[in-house]
């Protein structure tokens, strides 16, 4: 059993536990591939695709305020069976069926891949926060709390959880080729439901932070970090001793004997 299966497989149960206790549930079925993923989105995803920031007076609807509740979390695993691909679930009323309202708000990616090992995962983790990537949509996260705007133009273009999932799995499945398989989940039922997955967030999190610290100092490095790696002040450091790690590599590698 890989690191995460279990938090998956506790996932699953939330889900199954929360449909029996009545909660809508709907699924999307996606393409595979990131270009047909991104294929005829209605909003642009790209980098600097939402340049700023989102007014109270533009908000068509906020997920995660923290009067609300949320949480986040990316899970992986080298098992790709455990994944169902091109899926998008949602526990709760969508988007569009919710104008003006501040809904609790629950993502979790699973993600899955042969080559996924325990030094991809500060790369998965950074690409789950997709920062001014994806138009219309401004979010900020710090550690497992995510808080979004959507705007009232993105509503109206048809902006939806499937919009979202689609560029999620887009821009994961781009940036990290290793990715064979990924769904996503979102849940706006209720702050109950957010709650009893943050507990789930939270034990991955802190098994995360402890694969992170392990493979800087594989590397040398002794490091605290939260690993969110998108808001956090360091990253150029990081930055750029991955840059020189990789060149000494390179450099190592050119100097081998034949």
């Amino acid at each position: 059993m890989a690191i995460f299966d279990e938090h998956i497989q506790s996932v699953r149960a939330y889900v199954a536990e929360a449909v029996g206790a009545g909660v809508g549930l709907r699924e999307f079925d996606c393409p595979s591939s990131a270009g047909e993923l991104m294929a005829g989105l209605p909003i642009r995803v790209a980098e600097g695709a939402n340049p700023g920031i989102i007014l109270r007076s533009d908000v068509f609807v906020e997920l995660g305020n923290p009067e609300s509740g949320s949480t986040s979390m990316v899970l992986w695993t080298d098992d790709v069976s455990l994944v169902r691909d091109g899926v998008i679930t949602l526990l709760g009323p969508d988007i569009r069926e919710s104008p003006g309202a501040k809904l609790p708000f629950a993502q979790i990616m699973i993600v899955g891949g042969k080559g996924l090992t325990r030094e991809k995962h500060e790369r998965i983790q950074e690409n789950q926060h997709v920062s001014d990537r994806i138009e219309g949509y401004m979010v900020r996260s710090s550690a497992r709390n995510i808080w979004a705007r959507v705007s009232k133009e993105a509503a109206g273009k048809g902006f939806s959880f499937e919009v979202l999932g689609r560029a999620l799995m887009g821009i994961m499945k781009s940036n990290v080729p290793e990715v064979e398989a990924m769904e996503v989940i979102f849940v706006t039922a209720g702050r109950e439901h957010v709650r009893r997955l943050d507990e789930i967030a939270a034990a991955a999190q802190s098994i995360g932070g402890q694969i992170v610290k392990e493979v800087w100092k594989e590397k040398g490095y002794d490091i605290e970090c939260d690993y969110n790696c998108s808001t956090c002040t360091h990253k150029p450091v990081c930055d750029e001793i991955r840059d020189l790690n990789a060149a000494r590599k390179v450099k190592e590698g050119a100097q081998a004997p034949e």
